[in-house]
């Protein structure tokens, strides 16, 4: 056999270099991640950016191997359609909703083809016809859902545990939300009956009825206050909720702890950050290439129960040393 000549060896070497060279160069996919929230980004940073860490121990690194587009419709429902819209415009890979049915069913009708991860708001899937089943959602919506029929009346609970005496409750809600309107209907009456108490409910549809709302609470004096935080006009204001309550010296629960870090007594719903590792898991998989319609929706399997003692203190509340213990949290 010939010996290859030198000649022949330096140029196969450079050609090899040039093309690992050219390898190298070529830019990494980036996944486009759409992101559609009901709040503002103020509200919902704790929850973004849950999500974001979440991603980055899956290895998705904002700015590096993914982008994500985030669009706040800042407690405006009418704004869904035209924030999903532009989501489907920008041809993103995925889109996220932060949020409830409303933003949920926007999304879907804005496009059948781009999958949907649903982070755990909303009311039944099923029931509203976003998906088939849990187990075989279909179409192109899956993801989490915090729907648990048992955590209103588990809320109800704690409150009564706090505040023996308390008998009469009033419930603040938004009566657009589909999660809120089975809160309403069917778990907080027949749990309120079950623990010998009285509920009112007090629908806020807009922001500027808070105001009148609260004007009527104080005239009527409830020994404790519910706070449901589904919806596009509850959930941005859960601050000034938990003012409210404070400075009227009223035990209140929440069903989010972002209330409870404001000022409010109490929160006990699926634990978030648990939550969003499952909706990034989601990400994860339908980017590998799992069809949407295949991944069963899951349930919460973990709870988070917050307490404020700073708050309990400043309205008199001695709260049973049992809570303490089992509370995952407790604000000092």
């Amino acid at each position: 056999m010939k010996k290859a000549s030198a000649p022949s060896i330096l140029v196969a070497m450079m050609l090899l270099a040039v093309g690992v060279t050219a390898q190298a160069q070529q830019p990494k996919k980036v996944s486009r991640l759409g992101y559609l929230s009901n709040t503002d980004a103020a509200t919902d940073s704790a929850r973004a950016e849950g999500i974001r860490l979440a991603l980055r121990e899956l290895g998705y690194i904002e700015g590096q191997n993914i982008a994500i587009e985030y669009r706040y419709a800042e407690g405006k429902p009418d704004r869904y359609p035209e924030l999903a819209a532009e989501l489907v415009r920008l041809k993103v890979d995925i889109i996220v909703v932060s949020g409830g049915g409303q933003q949920i069913r926007a999304a879907k009708n804005a496009t059948k083809t781009i999958p949907i991860v649903m982070t755990g708001g909303g009311g039944d899937p099923v029931e509203s016809g976003l998906i088939e089943s849990l187990a075989r959602p279909g179409g192109n919506v899956t993801g989490i859902t915090l729907l648990n029929r048992e955590l209103g009346g588990k809320r109800l609970e704690l409150l009564k545990e706090a505040v023996p005496k308390v008998a009469r409750v009033a419930v603040l809600y938004d009566p657009a939300a589909p999660a809120s309107a089975l809160e309403v209907k069917e778990v907080l009456p027949v749990a309120a009956r079950a623990l010998g108490l009285t509920v009112r409910f007090w629908g806020v549809r807009a922001v500027g009825e808070f105001d009148r709302v609260f004007a009527a609470l104080n005239k009527q004096r409830p020994d404790g206050l519910y706070v449901f935080g589904a919806g596009g006009v509850m959930n941005p204001n859960q601050k000034r909720i938990a003012g409210f309550a404070l400075k009227s010296r009223l035990p209140s629960v929440y069903s989010r702890r972002i209330a409870v870090d404001a000022g409010g007594l109490m929160s006990y719903r699926a634990d978030e950050m648990d939550s969003y590792r499952r909706a990034a898991t989601y990400v994860d998989k339908i980017l590998k290439g799992a069809k949407p319609g295949d991944l069963p929706v899951e349930q919460p399997t973990k709870f988070e129960l917050v307490i404020n003692l700073k708050t309990a203190k400043q309205i008199g509340l001695t709260i049973p040393q049992s809570m303490l213990y089992r509370a995952d949290k407790v604000i000092k």
